[in-house]
């Protein structure tokens, strides 16, 4: 009998670490959630330094081809967008954390000169201080008609 204690003991101690460490984690993916929004709004907003010093790490890599590797890279990339396309609008139709990942679905409106909209995939790795270390992405411009009918978000 005193065995039996002793074995739930330990396995409610076991238990009760395995609870705290899913909060821990699921705070984790939470936070790297709203970093991730609050990074992209930031960048879209035209202030990409602030979204850098917020919620970038000490290392940046990129897979976008159309941006240089590293934080110049993408301060350069952004700081022309916004002179490019002054007007903006981002819809954020999901977000997904699964480990060290963050994907966000948008919808995206771009005004003048071509006032087209954009469906976007990003993918944000986090490093373990909750900052983004790495983006990969697609984009594809929205069609007026599909053939299943629904649309692309």
């Amino acid at each position: 009998m005193e065995n039996i204690q002793v074995f739930l003991q330990e396995n409610q101690i076991v238990f009760t670490m395995l609870i705290k460490e899913k909060e821990i984690m699921n705070n984790q993916l939470e936070q790297n959630k709203l970093n991730a929004i609050a990074f992209y709004k930031t960048m879209f907003d035209g202030d990409p330094e602030k979204a850098i010093e917020l919620y970038v790490g000490d290392e940046y890599r990129q897979h976008n081809p159309m941006v240089a590797d590293g934080k110049a890279g993408i301060i350069e990339y952004f700081t022309r967008m916004k002179k490019e396309y002054p007007i903006k609008e981002v819809r954020f139709v999901r977000v997904i954390a699964q480990g060290d990942l963050v994907a966000l679905h948008t919808h995206q409106i771009w005004g003048e000169p071509d006032n087209k909209e954009y469906i976007t995939m990003d993918f944000f790795r986090f490093d373990e201080n909750n900052k983004i270390v790495e983006h990969w992405d697609s984009i594809q411009e929205v069609v007026k008609e599909t053939k299943s009918g629904r649309t692309m978000y």
